[in-house]
């Protein structure tokens, strides 16, 4: 076994059930680093990059507790791609350094580890990855899900769709792919399988 364990990225579209399927792997033991996650604790209250973002936008992008307004900034980039190009620059790179330290956890023993991330295809996210693994379903049951869970509507839904990339694209980058569009119970079994294979394979 290496020293680092090995990064696995794990992504899929929106709706797809990443989530769920990086629990699977944690409930066998394995760690894994949640990109939406990082990107959140980077612009935490009293960071420099949230002092950065209230300096280019304005006060008015934070709440009355001194929280980024995650609303409005992303109204701001979704109407202004400039805006948005200008937010990335500075945060990919931050969120970069804070997935790789959080990759190695004290007294780790298996392996490999996840990286779970929406953008790892993307952004540059996938060059920390060894392997891709997608986690697909259709796209009338990303738009059912995502309406679902976030009483979102089916236009709002497939406009978040259309700004990622397509599902082709996505599954023609994968090393390997689980089909979350099946009982819950099989998809465990996938996952549980996968998990051996990755045990042999990193070991």
């Amino acid at each position: 076994m290496t020293d680092q364990p090995v990064v696995i990225g794990l992504t899929g579209g929106i709706g797809s059930g990443k989530s769920t399927v990086a629990r699977q792997f944690g409930s066998l033991g394995v760690h894994w680093v949640d990109a939406d996650d990082v990107a959140r604790e980077v612009v935490e209250p009293g960071t420099p990059a949230l002092a950065a973002i209230a300096e280019h936008f304005g006060a008015g992008i934070l709440t009355d507790k001194g929280s980024l307004d995650r609303a409005h900034l992303r109204q701001i980039v979704f109407e202004q791609p400039e805006q948005r190009v200008w937010l990335e620059g500075l945060l990919h790179p931050i969120i970069r350094e804070e997935l790789i330290r959080q990759f190695h956890p004290q007294d780790y023993k298996l392996p490999y580890v996840l990286l779970v991330s929406p953008l790892l295809l993307e952004t540059d996210q996938h060059n920390l990855v060894e392997q891709v693994l997608v986690v697909d379903v259709p796209v009338e049951v990303q738009i059912q899900r995502t309406m679902g869970r976030d009483t979102n509507s089916r236009e709002q839904v497939e406009r978040i769709i259309a700004a990622q990339m397509p599902r082709e694209q996505r599954l023609a980058r994968a090393d390997v792919v689980i089909n979350n569009n099946q009982p819950s119970n099989k998809v465990a079994a996938e996952v549980r399988a996968l998990h051996e294979a990755f045990m042999v394979d990193f070991g």
